[in-house]
């Protein structure tokens, strides 16, 4: 607790240091002859090269890992399958309701870049066509070759292969599939400490990009980015406290005692911003307090922690297009259609981590074509919105667990007649 406490202190700290110096800073600004953009900017990329540094490992070992579990276990065919299908179902409901907020208010409108601005320019390179958009994604989600498509960053193609490949690794002989699947779990569990190790250091990244971004467009930005809070805290808790609820209720169960049940876990993910951490938490509100059994809730539970993230990919929508509002892309519905499902496949591959969103976020604007450094516009709130996302994503998790126990048969948080 004191940890990540220390770390959110030591965040806001750099955010309001960052405020200052940029504030009184200007392009033209320099240090020993050195622009300070330059300067920060460099800096700050180091940052942001670190953190895709890990994308493509993290993501890869970890759908294998969660799709070989699903798979492994023969008995488990049809909980398997209505359990996907219910991660699958909330997702999409927390991806269109972050959509429609964010195409509502509009958080990043009014904050463009400066015409000059070579990240502009960058961006009309994108296609711009509804079919070449379409046809490039699809280019990318099957390459030819998957470590081309490592190399240089297409994760479309990697989750592609990391999904195919956990499917088929379920399906093969238990002694290949099970030294293989250690390996990979190992894999996985080695590369959240890595994340773990960077976030250390993430106060500091944040100092520089937030720096760069005020000398470049000025303290003005603040008042886009608490559109951004807000837009994202409203789209949480429409799908917290009205979404899932609503059908949990027209499933024939009580929202309100689920709420209650699972209050311990809440509480612990808020606080921590980690699902995985909260993981043991969770699972004894699932099963003593919400009354699910051991059967389901170890099955459940355990594997929405790694691919059952709603508030992350909800998050993740509103993010990338925010910034694609801040740097006056305009985007068509083909467009957010794209965007609508990556996130429902980057959510899937986002470690239960502190700050891991920032990882998805990143795979989705390298495959709109837009700028990483886009990532610098958030960064300052994200810490907050992290302790916000987690408790959702704990709370839809649970509630899957719940939804798949009450078609299975068990009695559990039934409306009372």
């Amino acid at each position: 607790m004191l940890k990540k406490s220390s770390l959110l202190i030591q965040v806001l700290i750099a955010i309001a240091l960052a405020m200052v110096i940029g504030g009184f800073s200007t392009p033209e600004s320099q240090l020993f002859g050195v622009p300070y953009i330059t300067l920060f900017g460099f800096l700050g990329q180091l940052f942001l090269n670190a953190l895709t540094l890990l994308v493509v490992p993290l993501v890869g070992s970890s759908i294998v890992n969660g799709i070989s579990q699903m798979g492994k276990d023969k008995s488990f065919g049809r909980l398997g399958a209505k359990t996907f299908f219910f991660y699958i179902f909330t997702t999409f409901l927390a991806v269109l309701t972050g959509l429609l907020f964010v195409n509502i208010i509009q958080p990043g409108i009014g904050m463009g870049t400066p015409a000059s601005s070579p990240l502009t320019a960058a961006l009309h390179e994108a296609p711009q066509n509804h079919m070449q958009a379409v046809g490039q994604i699809l280019l990318k989600l099957i390459p030819i070759n998957i470590f081309e498509a490592a190399s240089q960053g297409n994760m479309l193609g990697i989750i592609f292969f990391a999904l195919l490949f956990g499917f088929a690794l379920a399906k093969i002989e238990s002694a290949a599939s099970d030294t293989l699947m250690n390996v990979m779990k190992g894999i996985f569990h080695t590369l959240m400490r890595m994340t773990h190790f960077l976030m250390r250091v993430m106060p500091i990244g944040v100092f520089f990009l937030v720096t760069k971004a005020i000398a470049v467009r000025g303290l003005g930005s603040i008042e886009s980015l608490l559109y951004f809070f807000l837009t994202v805290l409203l789209g949480l808790a429409t799908f917290m406290f009205v979404i899932l609820p609503l059908f949990m209720r027209l499933m024939g169960l009580s929202p309100w005692r689920h709420l209650r049940a699972m209050a311990p876990a809440l509480v612990t993910a808020f606080s921590t911003s980690s699902s995985a951490a909260t993981l043991p938490i969770t699972m004894d509100c699932v099963e003593k307090r919400a009354g699910v059994s051991n059967r389901i809730c170890s099955f459940v539970v355990p594997l929405g922690t790694s691919i059952n993230l709603s508030g992350s990919a909800l998050y993740e929508c509103i993010a990338v297009l925010f910034i694609a509002q801040v740097y006056g892309f305009e985007m068509t519905i083909i467009h957010q259609a794209i965007i609508v499902a990556l996130s429902l496949l980057t959510s899937m591959g986002v470690a239960g981590i502190p700050s891991g969103s920032l990882v998805a976020i990143l795979i989705i604007l390298n495959a709109m074509g837009f700028p990483a450094e886009g990532l610098a516009l958030i960064l300052p709130v994200d810490r907050i919105l992290d302790m916000c996302r987690t408790t959702v994503n704990v709370f839809s998790d649970a509630s899957c667990a719940v939804l798949v126990a009450h078609t299975e048969g068990e009695k559990v948080l039934e409306v009372r007649n």
